[in-house]
């Protein structure tokens, strides 16, 4: 805690170093794997909502096209199976970390998680005036943050099932065959662009002070008000432990 006259702040580690680097390093690595995703998905864009008789393509020409898209399989498979590894590598190395860290125990869900979640859920949409209370992660976030942790697993799972489905036949097969696991492997990249998605915007509604805990490594708040007061901190203080 640092103290003057005018104002008392506090200052409390919130990040490691290492969650922030498998974090920011994720980024643009599930960046390019859905941009040369995309790319590759175009060669064969079969999936599409039959509502009646109306029939909604998930990506219209015109989508593609302001993407600069069409005509670039060969490109998206490049770099999708370049990037892949580093995806997997940055994915896998994050969950050991969590487990012999047992930072886990701070961001897996606990036993009444569920309904923490719905309490968190209806006072972001205004439905309820208090705010829950919430450690480092609310509720809402261990569940959300560990089923995204799940799906990326088995991003990789069906991902090598439909990259090698003669060598890894068994993967294949057990995921239901390739036509299943390449379904299944499009449903999960949609379901990552929604939590892409909605991760943003709540980082925009949390403001910068959430945003720079996830870059410093420490929050810094006004012990009075709460509100964010950007201090220089004592050189005996490393943000970055």
């Amino acid at each position: 805690m640092i103290s003057s006259q005018e104002e008392t702040v506090l200052i409390t580690k919130k990040h490691s170093l290492a969650v922030r680097w498998f974090h920011w390093v994720n980024f643009p690595l599930l960046t390019v794997m859905i941009w040369s995703g995309m790319l590759i998905y175009w060669a064969n864009d079969e999936y599409y909502i039959q509502l009646g008789s109306l029939t909604l393509k998930f990506f219209p020409q015109w989508f593609y096209k302001a993407l600069n898209i069409p005509f670039r399989l060969s490109v998206g498979m490049a770099w999708h199976f370049t990037f892949m590894w580093f995806f997997a590598i940055n994915g896998v190395g994050y969950f050991i970390y969590l487990i012999l860290s047992r930072e886990y125990k701070s961001l897996f869900p606990k036993r009444n998680s569920l309904i923490g979640s719905l309490q968190v859920t209806l006072y972001d949409f205004g439905l309820k005036k208090t705010k829950p209370i919430q450690g480092k992660y609310n509720d809402a976030q261990r569940v959300i943050y560990t089923v995204i942790i799940l799906l990326g697993g088995l991003m990789l799972l069906t991902g090598l099932a439909i990259y090698k489905p003669i060598q890894q036949s068994w993967l294949t097969t057990s995921l239901g065959g390739y036509v299943a696991a390449r379904l299944e492997h499009f449903i999960i990249t949609i379901i990552f662009v929604a939590f892409f998605v909605v991760h943003i915007a709540q980082v925009v509604k949390a403001g910068w002070r959430n945003f720079q805990s996830m870059v410093t490594g420490v929050d810094i708040a006004d012990t009075e008000t709460q509100e964010t007061i950007v201090v220089e901190l004592p050189k005996n203080i490393n943000p970055t432990i």
